[in-house]
């Protein structure tokens, strides 16, 4: 079981470090997965020792057996032959391998029950750097959706906070209304005066005419009254 405390030990470490030091999100949670799936990888292969040492203690415990049941076989064959000497040695080596197998036995069983945890430790392992592959592209594009949002709201922020460039864009609107304002004020005051002097040049005119005509009449006047010479 140890191996898989180290192995939440370093996973958590690795991600608490990438975590905190995470400015691409996609990139965290590739590499994360690459180190999940690495450390599965030596998880595998300390899991197959375990059950290596298993199936080592396995053979050991059923020798054990076997060289007791031979050496049973033995001192019947020495009692039936009338040794009952070379019986008792049988039986006492017959002993011996009894009491190996008794604790071969134990630690066999104690290893079986370990592996078995262990396998099932690992599926669980397993099964969850699975779960985290699907929930990858997920997180990777709520990650992306987050960072587009806080674009905008640093843009706007931005923006909140400085008017000048806005307030720039103002002035010089106001000031093209000025400008368009006096155009059209000049263009109005050039058409008043263009008019006047128009009217004006019509009234010398005019007069010019009505004099005349005065100063016609009263010569006419003056000659009536002239006495005829005739």
């Amino acid at each position: 079981m140890g191996i898989f405390s180290r192995l939440k030990t370093l996973v958590s470490s690795n991600v608490n470090d990438m975590i905190s030091k995470a400015e691409k999100p996609e990139k965290m949670l590739n590499q994360l997965i690459i180190d999940m799936n690495e450390q599965l990888i030596e998880s595998k292969k300390a899991v197959a020792l375990a059950i290596a040492d298993e199936k080592k203690l396995e053979r050991e415990t059923v020798n054990q057996q076997t060289q007791a049941q031979e050496w049973e076989r033995k001192a019947m064959l020495a009692v039936q032959a009338g040794k009952d000497d070379l019986a008792k040695e049988a039986l006492l080596r017959k002993q011996e391998y009894d009491s190996a197998y008794g604790e071969y036995k134990k630690q066999w069983d104690a290893q079986k029950a370990a592996v078995e945890k262990l396998k099932v430790s690992l599926r669980e392992l397993q099964n969850k750097i699975e779960e985290a592959q699907r929930k990858k592209n997920l997180l990777i594009a709520r990650a992306k959706r987050a960072e587009a949002q806080q674009k905008i709201q640093d843009t706007m922020a931005s923006v909140s906070g400085n008017r000048s460039a806005f307030d720039a864009f103002d002035r010089m609107s106001a000031k093209v209304d000025q400008m368009e304002a006096q155009a059209d004020a000049a263009k109005e005051l050039d058409d008043y005066t263009s008019n006047s002097s128009l009217d004006k040049r019509f009234a010398e005119l005019e007069k010019s005419d009505a004099s005349a005509d005065i100063m016609l009449l009263e010569l006419k006047q003056k000659m009536n009254a002239l006495p005829d010479k005739s």
